[in-house]
């Protein structure tokens, strides 16, 4: 009972801190640039793991670097900037939902790319999904026509790398430790960060005197905090008390909070792209459901 109560305790949570990082990006942006976002972003997480688990990555062999610095970057530093860029022109509620296709595409680049085998569920989903996507995007566009929807190949961009990224740690960093990993990840990329935060003009007096800047750089501090350091740490004992498959059902649930915050902000969101987001929904889960 303890476990059970610990498991939806650990699950909602995650969902509350990571269906709210699309609304904490979209107010980053207020007076920072994507530029400075992401690279703020990856340089405030990469000092916190290091505070805690910097001494983990003695345990990374050689041979498995090549895939620590490779994950680093597809899986952490292009999507900050990618999804900065994206909410520039989409809203943070559309780029939540759509951030559920990454099961998806992990489904797809693991047949395609890494030949690992695919069920005839797990290929509808993937087809179901693709249309609740096309819905989703044809009618956002519709809706909100002063928004750029191109943007939302950023979007896809970016999970199909959160895909790639899952499918490399799947077969080559299989028995490293989490921790190590995240650790490693950010060894790889915090310089990179560094380099595009001095390009990015962030240390200039018209930086600090935006009106914003406050407001940004607290968003942007709380993103970190909670929606990469603390989250990491969530989700590693939420499948340690559940299973790997009850802790993707996160997946689910964070949509709904980003809904929430983003009408609540208030962004258009009409009955139309909700059918397509329950349609990308229904393919994560077809795409995910085992059979008994």
């Amino acid at each position: 009972m303890k476990y059970s109560n610990s498991k939806w305790l650990n699950l909602l949570l995650l969902a509350v801190i990571w269906g709210s990082s699309f609304i904490l990006i979209k107010k980053s942006l207020l007076g920072l640039s994507p530029y400075q976002l992401g690279a703020l972003r990856t340089v405030i997480s990469g000092l916190l793991l290091f505070s805690v688990g910097l001494t983990s990555i003695k345990a990374i062999k050689k041979n498995e670097w090549k895939w620590i610095v490779i994950t680093g970057f597809l899986g952490s530093f292009f999507p900050a900037f990618l999804f900065a860029f994206a909410e520039t022109e989409i809203d943070s509620a559309v780029t939540s939902v759509l951030n559920s296709l990454v099961p998806l595409n992990t489904v797809l680049f693991g047949f395609a790319v890494f030949k690992i085998a695919s069920t005839r569920r797990q290929i509808l989903g993937v087809m179901v999904g693709f249309i609740g996507t096309s819905i989703l995007i044809l009618k956002g566009a519709e809706l909100n026509p002063e928004q750029n929807y191109l943007y939302v190949g950023f979007i896809l961009l970016a999970t199909c790398m959160y895909a790639l990224n899952v499918n490399i740690i799947k077969k080559h960093l299989q028995y490293v430790k989490p921790l190590s990993i995240a650790t490693g990840n950010y060894v790889a990329i915090i310089i990179p960060a560094i380099v595009v935060l001095l390009w990015s003009d962030f240390f200039n007096t018209e930086t600090f005197s935006n009106p914003f800047f406050k407001t940004s750089m607290l968003s942007v501090v709380v993103l970190s905090i909670f929606g990469t350091a603390l989250a990491k740490v969530l989700y590693n004992k939420l499948v340690q008390v559940s299973t790997p498959v009850f802790a993707s059902s996160v997946t689910y649930l964070m949509p709904v909070v980003a809904l929430f915050w983003g009408i609540l902000d208030g962004e258009d969101f009409g009955p139309i792209q909700i059918l397509g987001s329950l349609i990308i929904l229904v393919g994560v889960y077809l795409s995910h459901k085992r059979k008994r």
